[in-house]
């Protein structure tokens, strides 16, 4: 009986090609296999992520308008709602794969938050979003021009969420707006999600200004503060107080965790902003916020950024949650003429590590505080910038 023999390289040569083979064959059904997570296409996700009363609003805008931005604003209010008892802690991951979906243009994850017979209308600040007042969500405003959030209240309102999912993925930008995390690392699996190109802009603001802006709307964050303290039992003078804490201490962690020792999937996909310094020069930083994100400003945003920056006064109790034109620089140091020298100095106590942080000055004083001189603001980086935009029309009230 003949005998094959086989040396030991020729040996070797054909366990190391079948390895390739198996391995490249796997590689194949992976790419193939619909269980796999889909890539982004291009697609780019991302989150605003703030606190209440800290200008998040006006960035939402910033994005909204934009005319490849499909936007929602607090998706998570839908949770929070919903789920009252716990606390927010218990909260963080139902909240965080709400938004894997809706940022994959799944809007079906709403549905248990949501009244049993529902339209649009029945998500939070709906008619914030001009994604949902344009086509195919609505057919009221083209895409190219500002939505106008009375008329899309008349003309979008009974409008089905199976519109607003198809609208979603005709976007090349999905932006969400959450006041509703306190870390970083619950959004871990999103930003290792193949299938998202997630992108965080971290906005903040001097918590003194936040607490003046709070006490303007109290009565709308009983619940949210509830959710915030855990549902602890605190006397109702301490509560602002305790929220704030708990604030300034979430944009601590997540700066430091962003900043100091980032793990390698957040490096590049972090941006902090600070509401002064947009307030101040509007245009520089919303440009970079753009770029960050890949987003070209137009003409016609940058004339509409000027109105909304530079109107007259402070704005009124009853615009606390509207967009409306007011003089920015004026609303950001409000606080240092309303806001009583008691309640400052207790705030710079409880945000004292986020204030050193993120370059708030504390002020020593009630004189030291109402003298508009005294810049309180430490400079960040410097800006050359001058900009007159041109006269034109007005093309709507956003």
């Amino acid at each position: 009986m003949p005998r094959c023999r086989v040396n030991l390289s020729t040996m070797i040569f054909l366990v190391i090609l079948q390895g390739a083979a198996v391995v490249l064959f796997c590689g194949w059904y992976v790419q193939l296999s619909p269980c796999s997570p889909a890539p982004s296409n291009g697609k780019v996700h991302v989150l605003l992520l703030s606190s209440w009363r800290s200008g998040s609003s006006f960035l939402g805008q910033v994005f909204s308008q934009h005319p490849s931005v499909f936007y929602l604003m607090e998706p998570a209010w839908h949770v929070w709602t919903k789920l009252q008892k716990p606390g927010a802690r218990v909260l963080r991951m139902a909240v965080r794969d709400l938004l894997r979906s809706v940022f994959q243009c799944d809007l079906s994850v709403m549905e248990a938050y949501l009244p049993e017979h529902h339209n649009v209308s029945a998500l939070f600040m709906w008619s914030q979003s001009r994604a949902l007042c344009s086509p195919p969500a609505c057919p009221l405003t083209p895409r190219n021009q500002f939505s106008n959030q009375t008329r899309c209240h008349q003309t979008c309102d009974a409008r089905g969420l199976q519109g607003v999912q198809e609208a979603c993925g005709t976007y090349s930008h999905v932006v969400l707006k959450e006041v509703r995390f306190f870390e970083l690392e619950s959004l871990y699996p999103l930003l290792q999600d193949p299938s998202l190109d997630l992108r965080i802009i971290h906005l903040v603001r001097d918590p003194r200004a936040v607490v003046r802006s709070r006490e303007e709307s109290a009565k709308a964050f009983m619940n949210d503060n509830a959710i915030v303290l855990e549902q602890k039992s605190i006397p109702a003078a301490e509560v602002q107080y305790q929220v704030m804490q708990e604030i300034c201490r979430s944009h601590v962690r997540i700066n430091e965790r962003a900043i100091l020792k980032p793990p390698p999937f957040l490096k590049g996909r972090y941006k902090m902003v600070r509401y002064e310094d947009m307030a101040r020069n509007p245009l520089a930083e919303i440009n970079a916020m753009y770029e960050f994100v890949g987003l070209k400003m137009t003409r016609q945003l940058e004339e509409w950024i000027y109105r909304v920056t530079h109107g007259k006064g402070k704005g009124t109790r009853k615009q606390a949650f509207e967009i409306t034109s007011r003089n920015a620089a004026d609303v950001s140091q409000a606080w240092r003429s309303t806001l009583p020298h008691s309640k400052v100095k207790r705030i710079q106590e409880v945000c004292k590590g986020a204030m050193s942080l993120l370059g708030y000055r504390t002020v020593n004083s009630e004189k030291e505080q109402k003298r508009l001189d005294i810049d309180l603001l430490v400079p960040r980086e410097p800006y050359q910038f001058s900009w007159l935009p041109a006269k034109t029309e007005d093309p709507g009230n956003s």
